[in-house]
């Protein structure tokens, strides 16, 4: 596939089937997440899979979908409020070359914002300099949405003198 058809045929998937998504698929995909930009090079990210036990914790609605493998996705504060900003954008780019990534393999994903919550935090032993930017189901997609209309492009442009 080519990148512009991975953009825009990637969905948020709400429901998975049980296949196993192999270990070393996943890790080659967040190797190549890790090249996102990232100010200074703070590499600010950090992932935590959750296993049986955290996931039930969690509580999720849906569980994610019942995907087979869901992971925390963490962004170290930084010194200053700027610092912080840029890496949470980093880490934010860093899931999108992951999703990206995974569905260029057929496989999808799920982005939670569960992860905001005290409850979830305290769940994932998150540090206090720590915010969660997601929670992500991974898995072969039982069902693919349809791509939801989206605000002209034009209609979100503007021209500075």
């Amino acid at each position: 596939m080519d990148i512009q058809k991975i953009i825009t045929t990637r969905r948020n998937i709400k429901k998975f089937k049980s296949d196993k998504v192999e270990h070393s698929l996943i890790t080659s995909w967040l190797e190549a997440a890790s090249m996102a930009p990232n100010h200074k090079m703070t590499e600010p990210w950090e992932v935590l899979f959750a296993g049986p036990e955290t996931r039930a914790k969690l509580n999720h609605k849906t569980d994610f979908g019942g995907a087979p493998v869901v992971l925390a996705i963490l962004s170290k504060h930084g010194a200053t409020a700027l610092e912080r900003t840029e890496n949470m954008a980093a880490v934010s780019c860093f899931i999108q070359n992951f999703m990206l990534m995974a569905w260029e393999s057929g496989v999808g994903t799920f982005w939670s914002s569960l992860g905001t919550s005290a409850k979830a935090r305290l769940t994932l032993n998150v540090p206090d300099d720590y915010d969660v930017v997601g929670i992500l189901g991974v898995g072969f997609p039982e069902e693919l949405p349809e791509a939801k209309e989206r605000t002209p492009i034009d209609r979100k442009i503007k021209h500075l003198s």
